[in-house]
């Protein structure tokens, strides 16, 4: 696993767990990250995920992964994969073995029945539709379940009945006796075991039964000793069940609930049942698409572990919800790679430039350096007699609009190369300029012109002859809307059907042989990544990550 170099955090949580220490509440600091395995990471898990690993290590604690599987019908293995897998990416380590709740199914069992014992647990036949209809609203109490007062002695024979499997899924769940009249709906005898006959990924086919997360979350954290458990606003009503499931339970210790805002990003949507859409309709090629929001994504589309980090740190934490600008994500992604990504040329447009004083089967290596200010290296471009230039960088007419162009008559500079004047250039049956014819002016390798003649401007060009073809995924954001789940009918009325186009670009040959998941900057058109599974030295495959500049139309990813 890498090593993370999470910046020392002085948000709220941090100034809790100081004054916890400073006051010997706790000895030392555990906290916890734990998904439900039922969909990929995405960039609001980022946010939880340097939370709670950055302050176990600023403080130097733990930090436990705990995989919440407590819902096997929509769990599965390729997510737990995926998750560790962003985990260690972004450049964590969880301390000792991975946990999963199903880890504790016998201890929670054994304490669901030493809540029966106490008379503080009942086993319940209503269905669904009842219990909603029982459960009362936010304005009207509840009501007692005609299956509350059930005897101690009937409750522990139809829960070990119901572990042994004679009931259908639905029949009975068992909820704890709390207080139908409570103002937290939480509160309201809540389920803490239903029946579900499917296989369990980590336990197979041994249970019939699983609990909730409400029953299953603060046990395991007390069975870890957890001193913080830190989660989103959303859980803060669920906060007085956790602690009376603390409370009423023998429980090794006493960890304590914290809610921070989560994390809102315009233009996005983070919704686990939404992405998993995007996935099933096809709207995206997968949870891993450098579309979609997940950590998978961000970093197959070119997102760097320090950019997402770096963008975490500037959000901060607070104690409420809020909307973040999709464009400080974009700042912080684009200044990491402006700063430390190799550059390299490639031309999307390309617009053959014959250079009429070499010869024909003129060939010399050009060294160049990959970064301007950091030691990336260097790497050698072939220069040859054909080259090509992008179409915008020609104009036929010279106007001072236009005047770092080439054009008839004027000079250009070939980045990292001579000097070429146009001396002409050809034209189709519709009026499209198809080749430029130049001269090369001697000795300005790197010189300018001896007879004063200066440039005016440079251009980006590879080889006609030695570049290579490469397939570019030219991404742009998802969605046309800022708030495309907060808008009237469906969310999917948003997703902008043009945000991937695909193109072919011609490259420096030294591109086609770099690992997958290199970071370069294409000098004058963006920042490119090598596809994570696609690129291969026969079929060099690269994503868009972000433009060079900050561009306020909708459709600029």
């Amino acid at each position: 696993m890498t090593e993370s170099t999470a910046p020392a955090s002085n948000n709220f949580i941090a100034k809790i767990i100081q004054e916890d220490l400073d006051a010997g509440r706790v000895s030392s600091v555990v906290t916890r990250f734990p998904p439900e395995p039922n969909g990929y990471l995405h960039v609001g898990h980022a946010k939880s995920v340097c939370l709670n690993f950055g302050v176990a290590e600023q403080f130097g604690g733990a930090c436990n992964l705990r995989f919440d599987d407590t819902n096997p019908e929509k769990e599965s293995q390729e997510f737990i994969n995926a998750i560790k897998d962003d985990i260690t990416w972004l450049g964590f380590n969880w301390a000792g073995e991975i946990h999963y709740a199903s880890d504790y199914f016998e201890q929670l069992h054994d304490w669901a029945v030493e809540l029966i014992k106490t008379g503080k647990a009942y086993v319940c036949d209503l269905n669904a539709e009842q219990a909603r209809e029982y459960r009362g609203t936010l304005t009207e109490a509840g009501k007692n379940s005609p299956f509350r007062d059930r005897s101690v002695e009937e409750n522990l024979d139809l829960f070990a009945r119901m572990r042994a499997g004679e009931f259908d899924e639905g029949a009975k769940v068992l909820r704890a006796k709390i207080d139908m009249a409570s103002p937290n709906m939480n509160l309201r005898d809540p389920i803490m075991y239903r029946i579900r006959k499917v296989h369990h990924h980590q336990t197979g086919d041994k249970w019939c039964i699983y609990p909730t997360y409400d029953f299953t979350h603060g046990q395991s954290d007390a069975i870890e000793g957890i001193t913080h458990s830190v989660c989103t606003l959303e859980f803060e009503d669920h906060k007085p069940l956790y602690n009376w499931f603390i409370e009423n339970l023998p429980v090794p210790a006493q960890p304590k609930q914290y809610e921070f805002g989560r994390l809102n990003l315009d233009y996005t949507v983070t919704s686990k049942r939404k992405l998993k859409a995007l996935v099933d309709e096809q709207v995206v090629s997968g949870w891993d698409d450098p579309r979609m929001p997940t950590i998978s994504g961000m970093r197959r589309r070119g997102f760097t572990p320090s950019s997402i980090r770096t963008f975490c740190d500037m959000i901060g934490v607070t104690r409420s919800d809020g909307m973040v600008d999709v464009a400080m994500l974009e700042h912080a992604v684009r200044s990491d790679l402006n700063q430390n990504a190799p550059r390299a040329m490639a031309v999307l447009k390309p617009l053959k430039v014959v250079i009429e004083n070499l010869a024909e089967d003129h060939k010399e290596l050009l060294s160049a350096p990959f970064h301007p200010e950091l030691d990336l290296g260097t790497r050698d471009i072939p220069f040859t007699r054909e080259l090509l230039i992008d179409q915008d960088d020609f104009k036929e007419e010279y106007s001072k609009k236009f005047k770092k162009k080439f054009t008839p008559g004027n000079r250009i500079r070939l980045r990292f190369s001579y000097v070429l004047e146009c001396t002409g250039y050809e034209k189709d049956d519709a009026g499209n300029v198809t080749l430029v014819r130049a001269n090369l002016i001697e000795n300005t390798l790197g010189l300018d012109p001896e007879d004063g003649n200066k440039p005016k401007g440079v251009v980006h060009w590879v080889s006609a002859t030695e570049c290579k073809e490469a397939e570019l995924r030219q991404y742009s954001r998802l969605f046309t809307s800022a708030t495309p789940d907060k808008e009237e009918g469906d969310f999917m009325e948003h997703v902008n059907k043009d945000s991937l186009e695909v193109i072919t670009a011609y490259i420096e040959p030294a591109l086609a042989a770099v690992d997958a998941e290199a970071n370069f900057q294409f000098e004058r058109e963006g920042y490119y990544v090598a596809d994570r599974f696609d690129h291969t030295a026969d079929k060099p495959t690269f994503n868009l990550t972000i433009g060079l500049r900050e561009d306020k139309s909708l459709t600029q990813g």
